[in-house]
């Protein structure tokens, strides 16, 4: 079997300082990204599903556990040591907007990175990746604020791939997005995926959007991950209570069922929620 290519063991994440003053926000949580997967992390807003994302950039600390990528551990690393890691690990943020410069061209966007990694770049490579996301060549002499959202993050999405990274953190990169754009977005992931083999580690509050990419599903519930599996299974048939209570809030088209589920969540929401295994 292929090894992961990133793996997160019993990570622990605490905030704060002093013994009375500390915030546990991740507890003990373990997985494993597979190259050229898709492993998409769930849970409602104060789950901890960002955290992990900024823990394996090294953007939050690491108070217990450990995070590997290729096999060696890259948790808590000098930053001089940590530079070596980033051209593989890249990251697609939420907002397409406040996450580019307004003040750069696209053409500056995207050598930024090549330029910050000491990676020969030029106008060939900026033309490869506008072509990559489906944007017109001559974007890059234009400003992120003459873009839609959804051409906003195709940018953001090319920034990401100009180091031919391994990984990509992608943390709620459709929340902001309409419905036809969100599945344009999705749709272009996937097609990336399968040209360049890159891995995903999907970061969303909305289970419907990740198991429209995802091979495996782990949901998230205040700080722990209380079920993990296959994407299929995981939305569809779900074995824990938290998992049911996102299945039945993601929204559907046909009226009958969202009817449905709006019943199913005032009652489910009436109740205490449930912190075991359902069968």
């Amino acid at each position: 079997m292929t090894d992961p290519i990133l793996r997160v063991k019993n990570l622990v994440v605490r905030f704060g300082s002093g013994r009375h003053d500390t915030k546990t926000v991740i507890n003990d949580v373990s997985l494993d990204l597979f190259p050229g997967e898709t492993l998409s992390l769930v849970g409602e807003s104060g789950s901890g599903k960002t955290t992990i994302g900024r823990a394996i950039l090294g953007l939050a600390p690491v108070s217990e556990g450990t995070i590997e990528f290729r096999g060696q551990t890259i948790s808590n690393l000098p930053r001089n040591q940590r530079r070596r890691t980033a051209k593989a690990i890249q990251v697609v943020f939420q907002d397409p907007y406040s996450s580019l410069n307004p003040s750069m061209t696209v053409e500056d966007i995207l050598v930024e990175p090549l330029k910050s990694a000491g990676v020969a770049g030029g106008r060939q490579r900026i033309r490869e990746l506008l072509d990559a996301v489906g944007l017109p060549a001559d974007s890059g002499a234009r400003y992120p604020k003459e873009f839609s959202g959804g051409q906003r993050q195709r940018i953001a999405i090319a920034r990401a791939l100009a180091l031919e990274p391994s990984v990509i953190i992608c943390d709620e990169p459709t929340s902001a997005l309409d419905v036809t754009t969100q599945a344009r977005v999705l749709t272009l992931l996937r097609e990336l995926q399968e040209r360049t083999g890159v891995a995903y580690l999907f970061i969303s509050h909305d289970l419907g959007v990740v198991n429209a990419i995802s091979d495996r599903i782990a949901v998230l519930y205040q700080g722990q991950i209380v079920e993990l599996g296959d994407a299929a299974q995981v939305a569809h048939h779900p074995r824990h209570d938290y998992t049911h209570r996102l299945q039945i809030s993601a929204p559907v088209a046909d009226p009958k069922i969202q009817r449905e589920r709006r019943t199913e969540r005032l009652r489910l929401y009436a109740q205490e929620p449930a912190a075991s295994v359902t069968s």
